[in-house]
Formats: structure tokens, C-alpha cells, sequence
């Protein structure tokens, strides 16, 4: 046999524009272009064309998908009925205009323009459903009347063949007999037209090259009551406002940027302009004005960058909608990785608030703090102004109010708090906004002292037989309130980690015991999750199991007792069969560890592992050359580690002892 070695600060948080009033969202869409958008209030969906996929599709508010209407080559302009139960959809590709039940979203009809007449642009006024059409280098407007039964259409309306392209269109509510038409593709030009007699009369005309805008219309908007025409021009930093009576320019509402790419006019006549990145050479962003106002009431960013570049685009025409109450603004984005996004801005007529909060890292609990910090809005704070405070901690866990804090005029507030729980606490402060300017919230959140307890769990370093069952006491010192307790055992090997076993109020004594059947190494662990006043304490106790093994020896002729010993006799010609059966675990190996008795010791004679089968049992057989009259003896024995695992604490089996004759 061969001898084998065994080789073992303070917090400063700040808080942008929260809860309904800018519950602004994002939701990616199943298109591949954006022609145009229209918002249908009644049924509260978004109706957006996509040319390159031949289709519309509709949304809810939130930009959720309801439905899609399908054979629609290049489908482009889009006009919402007054009753809102139908969206008409401009078809240039198949030379038609589609109605589209707006609660259905299914297709209700089709209407021919003519061949090649490329219908593009809607409007409705008059009566009657209005196009622009034609393609580059001649246009004209149209009109489809739908009344009487039986679609009639008119082509070449604009008599002075002003247009050489396909012009753009709009109409207002508060002008029913007034239409308004644009060209994005040569030079600045304008067109004011009387309906009201079902042809359309040229009442004011702005173009050429002699415009003195530069560039081209690249989208247009009536003011609610038609008195107004807002312009989105690739000419300057600006959106240019119009008088319909006679195209005079009254106001420009200024930008940052150059290059304006579209405008809507809402029904309380709140002024939308976007531009685009390519020509800011920032991130692309929609301007709110307030009628009459220069000065932007609200900006609002669709991006940000990313290494440098700017991630989503807002095309020309048609990326701009207002829901009819006002309430919404909703736009399409084109992001460089070719998806489009509907943006919706909620509450855009008001000026966005933001606040600032300010709190000490820690306090001491049952001493005062002091929370300051500032409400920010474009517009001047009225006088008066507060805001709401909640203070939120383990005895209030649904909030509890604090008394308003008052905002001085520069926007800055502070208030005082003596905090009668300890851990962590959460100042909550919100400006309920009003007509003019959203709300806002904010919270710092302040880690406030609590007194410390003692938590044991005993039996800890003990080792137990296999299967033995234990039972732990967990014992917990003084507390505030609560007296409860979570055990949790984690067992070597078993792969769940820690694990509940127990969930208690201890006893008068202060302890709380559960019994475990250890069939391997254990920890042991008690939880006090804290009170108001006391901080959480966790405690464990590691305890030991042993295996179960045995040793049988057997093809010996006979047994004798020798010393209080059975003692084993083989012949010498025998090879004795050496039986372990030992606790399985997968890969472990038992040890084999002879010692022969000389000079009145016991001393080594050699030890080697040997591989358990999946049932627990290694068969050795002892063979080579036996010398007789030796007194020898072996054990089997698990070594942590040594064995293969670490599951089990070192177990050594009884001696086996045995001798050679001849």
C-alpha cells in the first residue's frame, strides 16, 4: 500500500415636472415614413399616414396600436371630419380619397380624383372636402364634394395656376368659408381662398421670388377663428404669422434655432413650431407659444445625445397634431435607426415647473432638521405660493402631512421637522401648479438615527451527527415596538441559499427556537427587521453535520473479540473485501486509512481516496503480498474538502481491525 499526502453626505435631489399635468410618453410605431397626423377626440385616437407602407395607422392616446387600414399606396394627407366619425385619407398612388370609420377603424369608401391627379393634401371647408394635388412642376386644388348622395369632384380650382406642386391646406372652425394653401417646393408661396360659394376665389396671394421670405412654406396652420396664418419656413428662426385678409405679416414667434419644419395651431390657439436637428445642430424640439407671445411658454426636447449625435429627427409636414380639447400635443420622430416614435406632450400650454430638494444625509431622531429648496418655472411664482409637504417614514408608511412651506419670490423654501421615527425619511414637497404652469414634486430622503439592539443565536461551531435534530434559540435584546423575528436556515450544497424556516414574536424571555433535522452543514440565522426607534440587527450561527458511514470487511474465516475488539482473520492468500457505505453526494470519495501496530503504536500505513458510487457504497478489494502476524486496522472516513465537496463536516468511521495467517 502506498502512503498519500492530504493536501487540505448630504442629499440634494432633484425633481422634474411629475404627475398628470406632464404625464408626457413615448411609444414606438409600426411604420416605415410619416406623411401626416390627426387626432380624432371623441374616440381619443391618432390617425398617422405612413407613404412608404402604404397604410394609416391608429393609436390610442398613449400610442398604443388599434388598428390599421391597409391598400393605401404612398397614403398621405389626412382630414378629420366635424362629427369626428370620419378620417379621409389622401391616396396619391391610387389617385383616390378613402373614408375610414373612425370608431371601426375599417374602411367605408373610395373616392376617384382622377388619373394622375395625385391627390396629397386635405381640408375641409364649405362643404366640401378640399386636395391639393399634382406633382412637381404643376399643381392645383380640388375639391370633393360628398353632399347629395353621390361624390362629385372638381379639379383646377385656382384658376390663376399659381401652384407647382401640390399645395399644402388648411382650414379653421371659427372661418368655415376661408381656405388657406402653401407650396413647399418653390420659392415662399401663399394662398387665402373664399369657399363659400363651393369654388374656391382667390382672396390673397404671397410668392415668387420676390416673397422676401426665402425658401419654402414648409408646413401651415390657421388660427382657431381664421383670422391668422402661422407658417413654418426653412427661411429663419422663426414660425412667420400672417393676416388671411391680405397675407401681411403681423408677428414672427421666435426660435433658438433655424430652419422651422412644422406647426399646429390648437383650438385655444396655443402656437406648436418644430425644428429639426439638421438644422439646429441640436437635439430636435417643438416650441409652445402662447397667442400674441414671442416668448415661448414651454420647450420641449424629443432627444438626446449620443456620442455626439442626436438620435431622433422631426421630419417636414404633418409631425404636429393638437388634440381638439387642447390637452395633448402629439408628434412623430424619426430615429436613426430607421423607427418612428409617437411623442405625446400633455398639459403643453403650461409652463413646466421643476423643484429642487435639499435634505441633510442623516439626522438624530427626536431632533430638528431643517429641508430647503427652490421651485423653478419660466414664469414668475404668484405671490402667496406654497407647497405641500409629506413626511413618510416607518410610522407613517402611506405619508403623513406636514404644514405648507411658503415659497418666497425668488422660488426658494425651507421648513423644520422633528422626526419621531428613525430610519429612513422621506420628505416629499409638491407645487400643485395651476392654469398657467405645471405641478411638480420632489422628495430627499434624510437616514435618521435609531438605537441599536442585541441579537444571538447559539449553538454556533457545534458539530452533530448525521440527522440529528437541533434546536436553535435566536434571542433579541430591547426594542421600541416590535418583537418579531425571521429564522432562516442556509444548507450547504442543497442550492436555495437562505431560506425561512421560522416567523415569530418571541417569548417573555425574549428568545424564539426552531428545531432542524441536520443532515448537513447549516447556518442559521436570525432577522430583526427594525422599529421606529430600533435599527435592524441580523445574527448567525454555523453548525456542523457528519456524515453517516460504515465499514464491513468480509472473506475472513473467522472473527474473534481481542482487546474489547471483533477482530478479523484472513488467510494470506486472501484478498479481504473492504464494504463502505457513507452519506452519497455527487463526485465525493470516501477514505481508506490503514495503521499496523509496532513498538507498542499504532503508526500510518497508508490512506487513498476511492470514488462512492451514486448509492453511497465503495467496494475495495485489499490485494498484493500479506505478511502474517501484524495486527492492522482500517477506517472509512469523509474529509471535508479531501472528499470532494464541502457540504459535510470531517467524519471518521470506527476502527476495523484485522490480521494475516497462514
Amino acid at each position: 500500500m502506498t502512503a498519500f499526502a492530504v493536501a487540505l453626505s448630504s442629499v440634494a435631489l432633484i425633481g422634474s415636472a411629475a404627475g398628470p399635468a406632464v404625464a408626457d410618453s413615448s411609444a414606438e410605431l409600426p411604420i416605415t415614413s410619416s406623411g401626416d397626423i390627426v387626432v380624432d377626440g371623441v374616440h381619443r385616437r391618432v390617425f398617422i399616414s405612413d407613404p412608404s407602407g402604404g397604410k394609416v395607422v391608429a393609436t390610442d392616446y398613449d400610442g398604443t396600436v388599434i388598428g390599421t387600414i391597409t391598400s393605401l399606396p404612398q397614403a398621405d394627407g389626412l382630414e378629420l371630419s366635424a362629427d369626428s366619425a370620419t378620417v379621409y385619407v389622401a391616396v396619391p398612388g391610387a389617385d383616390e380619397i378613402v373614408a375610414v370609420d373612425t370608431a371601426t377603424v375599417t374602411e367605408t369608401g373610395r373616392y376617384a380624383t382622377g388619373d394622375g391627379t395625385d391627390p396629397q393634401h386635405l381640408a375641409l371647408a364649405g362643404g366640401k372636402l378640399w386636395f391639393g394635388y399634382g406633382s412637381a412642376g404643376h399643381g392645383n386644388i380640388g375639391s370633393l364634394d360628398l353632399s347629395g348622395g353621390q361624390a362629385r369632384v372638381s379639379l383646377a380650382q385656382d384658376a390663376d395656376g399659381t401652384w407647382n406642386d401640390a399645395p399644402l391646406l388648411d382650414s379653421a372652425p371659427g372661418a368655415p368659408d376661408t381656405l388657406a394653401a402653401g407650396s413647399r417646393q418653390y420659392y415662399f408661396t401663399l394662398g387665402i381662398y373664399d369657399v363659400s360659394s363651393g369654388a374656391a376665389s382667390r382672396t390673397a396671394f404671397l410668392g415668387g421670388q420676390d416673397a422676401a421670405i426665402g425658401n419654402t412654406a414648409e408646413d401651415l396652420a390657421l388660427t382657431p377663428d381664421g383670422t391668422e396664418l402661422v407658417v413654418a419656413t426653412t427661411a429663419g428662426d422663426f414660425q412667420q404669422v400672417f393676416r388671411t385678409s391680405d397675407l401681411s405679416e403681423s408677428i414672427r414667434y421666435a426660435s433658438s434655432y433655424w430652419e422651422q419644419r412644422s406647426v399646429d395651431v390648437a383650438p385655444d390657439g396655443l402656437v406648436a413650431g418644430a425644428t429639426d436637428t439638421y438644422a439646429s445642430f441640436d437635439r430636435p424640439h417643438v416650441s409652445l407659444y402662447k397667442p400674441g407671445s414671442t416668448t415661448p411658454r414651454r420647450t420641449v426636447n424629443f432627444t438626446d445625445y449620443q456620442n455626439g449625435v442626436a438620435q431622433e429627427t422631426l421630419l417636414d409636414h404633418g409631425d404636429l397634431a393638437f388634440a381638439p380639447d387642447s390637452s395633448r400635443l402629439f408628434a412623430v420622430t424619426h430615429g436613426l435607426t430607421g423607427k418612428y416614435r409617437l411623442r405625446v406632450v400633455t398639459d403643453p400650454g403650461k409652463a413646466v415647473t421643476t423643484i429642487a430638494v435639499n435634505a441633510p444625509a442623516t439626522a438624530d431622531r427626536a431632533k430638528s432638521l431643517t429641508v430647503s429648496g427652490k421651485v423653478v418655472n419660466t414664469l414668475a411664482l404668484p405671490a402667496g405660493t406654497t407647497v405641500a409637504v409629506t413626511r413618510t417614514d416607518l410610522e407613517s408608511p402611506n405619508g403623513k402631512a406636514l404644514p405648507a412651506a411658503s415659497v418666497k419670490a425668488d422660488g426658494t423654501f425651507s421648513f423644520t421637522d422633528t422626526p419621531s421615527a428613525g430610519g429612513k425619511v422621506t420628505y416629499k414637497v409638491s407645487y400643485a401648479g395651476d392654469a398657467d404652469r405645471t405641478t411638480a414634486s420632489a422628495s430627499g430622503t434624510v437616514e435618521v438615527s435609531r438605537n441599536s439592539t442585541t441579537l444571538t443565536v447559539n449553538k454556533n461551531g457545534n458539530v452533530y451527527d448525521y440527522a440529528g435534530n437541533v434546536t436553535f434559540t435566536a434571542h433579541l435584546g430591547t426594542t421600541y415596538k416590535s418583537r418579531t423575528l425571521s429564522l432562516y436556515a442556509d444548507t450547504a450544497g442543497d442550492g436555495k441559499g437562505k431560506y425561512l424556516v421560522k416567523t415569530g414574536t418571541v417569548n417573555s424571555e425574549g428568545n424564539l427556537s426552531v428545531t432542524l433535522t441536520l443532515k448537513r452543514d447549516t447556518t442559521v440565522s436570525a432577522s430583526f427587521s427594525g422599529d421606529a426607534r430600533t435599527a435592524p440587527k441580523t445574527a448567525k450561527s454555523w453548525v456542523g453535520a457528519k456524515v453517516k458511514v460504515s465499514l464491513s470487511l468480509s472473506r475472513h474465516y473467522k472473527t474473534a473479540t481481542v482487546g474489547g475488539h471483533t477482530k478479523y482473520y484472513f488467510r494470506k492468500t486472501t484478498n479481504p473485501l473492504l464494504t463502505t457505505t457513507m452519506t452519497a453526494y455527487p463526485g465525493r470519495s470516501q477514505r481508506l486509512q490503514f495503521q499496523i501496530y509496532s513498538d507498542g503504536a499504532w503508526r500510518s500505513a497508508g490512506s487513498q481516496y476511492f470514488k462512492l458510487g451514486s448509492t453511497g457504497k465503495s467496494v475495495v478489494e485489499l490485494g498484493g503480498t500479506h505478511q502474517t502476524g501484524y495486527s492492522m486496522r482500517v477506517r472509512s472516513s469523509y474529509i471535508n474538502d479531501s472528499s470532494g465537496d464541502t457540504v459535510n463536516s470531517t467524519t471518521h468511521g470506527s476502527w476495523k481491525y484485522f490480521t494475516f495467517t497462514g
